[in-house]
């Protein structure tokens, strides 16, 4: 009896210490010093999400640039317009094995996924408007945010990797615990999702700091806080909820930018910090300017549950390296995507009046140098 006890109680223990690290990630490790000895400033990166991902070859040689334009040789070029119709061909085939599904109603996939194959220059199907607004926002990140994506730039690929649909997106989060009650609402937290590593920390801090212009600080360290440098206690812990979305999406830890002596000094942190600052605003604009504009134009079945269009957050191009698809340009097979290409038009939804104006080149900000203490990013 005494015997079957003490199985019983060894298997309740482990039961409970199997519950306690589902929240760890078990596993090997890589452990790399960044920093100066004690500063604990250690890279921990874990090995079974270190995957490779392939970068597709271009459909054919890339063709000389010259010769009768894509303007000039089919009808309702906007954008690309002032591309030779031998390059334009050569980036609509990309983007055909990019983006367009391969497989499915014959109306819907390849070329058709886009076009009408009976007037190839009708803007009718909601998906072409899309994709010209998708190009415009490809070249503006690649001239405009050189500060996040320097030379490497980004193409429709870093999205997208085959699917139509971007596999990592967000939209306002549904509360899936959603009540007036006080006891039982969670507040939009306590609910572990893989956006923010699977932490109880709010698990929409997007709509706030990266679908608008949210302070992203943490509470003061003051009795009486100055209202510059600190944020409430609820901000606070969206700022770690989006710390933890950073720290997952790049498969890094904290250290990768923060130096452990003050998380919030700047003169202390690594370069990667500046970098990370200028991908938050980067991301603002791309959200802001060029995909919540397109509101309108996407139906019901691309949008979240409250009705927003499903937008981009730093999973969505680096899916689990530091940096997208390993570091590997494809600028050099797609060169005219480092944009401009002549002026940018306003964004044109089909039948209805334009909801957006064009959208002027950002002026990029410089990261701050706040003073004391309570920043993060």
């Amino acid at each position: 009896m005494k015997s079957r006890l003490n199985s019983l109680a060894g298997m309740a223990v482990a039961s409970v210490t199997i519950l306690t690290l589902s929240g760890c990630e078990l596993g090997p490790k890589k452990v790399e010093q960044t920093g100066y000895r004690g500063t604990g400033g250690d890279q921990v990166t874990a090995v079974k999400r270190i995957a490779a991902q392939a970068v597709p070859a271009p459909p054919f040689e890339l063709p000389a640039d010259g010769g009768p334009t894509a303007g000039e040789t089919y009808q309702n070029v906007k954008v690309l317009n002032g591309l030779s119709a031998e390059r334009f061909n050569y980036l609509m085939a990309s983007i055909n094995n990019w983006v367009a599904p391969q497989t499915g109603d014959p109306n819907k996939v390849g070329c058709n996924y886009c076009h009408n194959p009976e007037n190839m220059a009708s803007d009718e199907k909601y998906t072409k408007v899309v994709a010209r607004r998708m190009i415009q926002m490809t070249m503006n990140i690649n001239s405009t945010w050189s500060t996040h994506v320097k030379q490497t730039g980004v193409t429709c690929y870093t999205c997208h990797r085959g699917n139509a649909v971007p596999q990592y997106k967000w939209a306002m989060a549904d509360d899936p615990n959603a009540t007036i009650r006080l006891m039982g609402n969670k507040h939009g937290q306590d609910t572990p999702t893989s956006a923010v590593a699977f932490s109880s920390l709010p698990y929409d801090p997007f709509a706030s700091d990266l679908g608008g212009n949210g302070k992203i600080r943490v509470q003061d360290p003051h009795a009486v806080a100055d209202g510059y440098r600190g944020a409430s206690i609820a901000d606070t812990e969206k700022t770690y909820g989006l710390m933890m979305h950073m720290s997952s999406a790049l498969n890094v830890n904290c250290t990768y930018c923060h130096n452990t002596d003050s998380f919030s000094s700047w003169s202390n942190s690594r370069p990667q910090r500046a970098v990370a600052w200028y991908g938050i605003r980067m991301v603002r604009d791309t959200n802001e300017n060029y995909i919540s504009s397109l509101t309108s134009v996407f139906p019901a079945n691309r949008k979240g549950p409250h009705g927003d269009v499903y937008k981009v957050y730093c999973t969505t191009c680096h899916q689990g390296l530091n940096k997208p698809l390993g570091g590997k340009s494809m600028l050099g097979d797609y060169p005219f995507l480092r944009g401009p290409i002549g002026a940018a038009p306003a964004m044109e939804a089909p039948a209805a009046p334009a909801p957006a104006a064009p959208v002027a080149a950002a002026t990029v900000p410089a990261p701050p140098v706040l003073p004391g203490q309570g920043s993060s990013n």
